[in-house]
């Protein structure tokens, strides 16, 4: 018996434990040697991984890139939670591995014969690695908002939804089908608003970005004033000098449309970035609208509007049920 349940342990088959994996939020490791990070080969990286995110008041990266030589990438570094490999090999390829040396954690590999190869590479997997990478730093950020999430019920009791938010945002307007909730920061406000519409407030696809700017300038001067102007009427509206950028996107399970662009106050001179969610509630015959926008001058923006971004791709419906006599026209 004795020698059975010795042969019993010595079978069982061990566990493999990963280290948590490390790293802000945004921030890419790169491991390149020095001589392909500073010709075309780094040049492409950067035009890619650095490339300016949509819809932000000025330029700022896709991802805060940290160059590193192969020699130098071990002990805790091995722990960084995004990580493009970038080298000259025998081999051609490119490809995306999960959780090699830490867990949650990307690891893209771009392999070449040649600097064209390796560019060729690059250029075929970039799009996919930047989605990989992008989804799992919006995974790192929610899981850090349940340490200490908002209980207020404004957003179920008056839409259905609810959405998983810092405990930090607190609910400072709400209507019958209009919730706003915001935070202070150092130099501004960050905010979230969710309204919903009727399930045929879209006519046409090919008036589609005129109709979403109308939508959200009709309720920025219902429920977003501005400052107060003597003699003048200051509310939120679409930036007039550019069009907003529309695509097609997936939220919840239901299909929905993605919008980033530059809110400004009609009337004075106050500008940010916003990026809207229209989604489709065809059970309630209704589209629900939920947008987060910065006010934050002279401020560095990115991360801000990440946030917001991960916030709201936690929404949840709630009520399948709600009626619509309340919803906004």
């Amino acid at each position: 018996m004795i020698s059975l349940l010795l042969i019993s342990c010595n079978s069982t088959p061990k566990k493999s434990y990963l280290p948590e994996s490390i790293g802000a939020i945004n921030s890419l490791a790169i491991v390149i040697d020095n001589d392909l990070w500073e010709g075309a080969v780094g040049d492409r990286v950067r035009q890619h991984f650095a490339a300016p995110v949509l819809g932000l008041s000025w330029e700022e990266p896709l991802f805060t890139i940290n160059q590193m030589p192969a020699k130098v990438f071990s002990g805790s570094v091995l722990s960084t939670r995004s990580v493009l490999f970038i080298a000259k090999d025998t081999l051609s390829l490119s490809h995306i591995k999960t959780d090699m040396y830490a867990t949650p954690q990307k690891v893209g590999v771009i392999k070449g014969t040649t600097e064209e190869e390796i560019i060729k590479n690059l250029d075929t997997k970039a799009d996919e690695m930047i989605k990989a990478f992008k989804d799992l730093e919006i995974g790192e950020a929610q899981k850090r908002f349940l340490i200490s999430l908002n209980k207020e019920k404004a957003l179920e009791e008056k839409l259905g939804i609810s959405l998983s938010i810092p405990s930090i945002y607190k609910v400072g307007k709400e209507e019958d089908s209009f919730v706003w909730i915001d935070r202070q920061i150092q130099k501004g406000s960050m905010n979230i608003i969710a309204y919903e519409v009727p399930g045929n407030h879209f006519k046409s696809n090919a008036t589609l970005v005129a109709d979403i700017v109308n939508m959200r300038d009709s309720i920025g001067k219902q429920f977003i004033p501005g400052p107060t102007v003597p003699g003048k009427t200051t509310y939120m509206i679409t930036e007039k000098a550019f069009s907003p950028y529309v695509f097609p996107a997936e939220i919840s399970n239901r299909k929905a449309a993605e919008v980033r662009g530059i809110w400004e106050i009609a009337n004075y001179p106050m500008a940010g970035p916003f990026l809207t969610y229209i989604i489709n509630d065809e059970e309630n015959d209704r589209k629900i609208v939920i947008e987060g926008f910065v006010f934050a001058p002279a401020t560095e923006k990115r991360d801000y509007m990440f946030e917001l971004e991960a916030i709201l791709k936690t929404i949840k419906f709630t009520d399948s049920q709600k009626p619509l006599e309340a919803s906004i026209k």
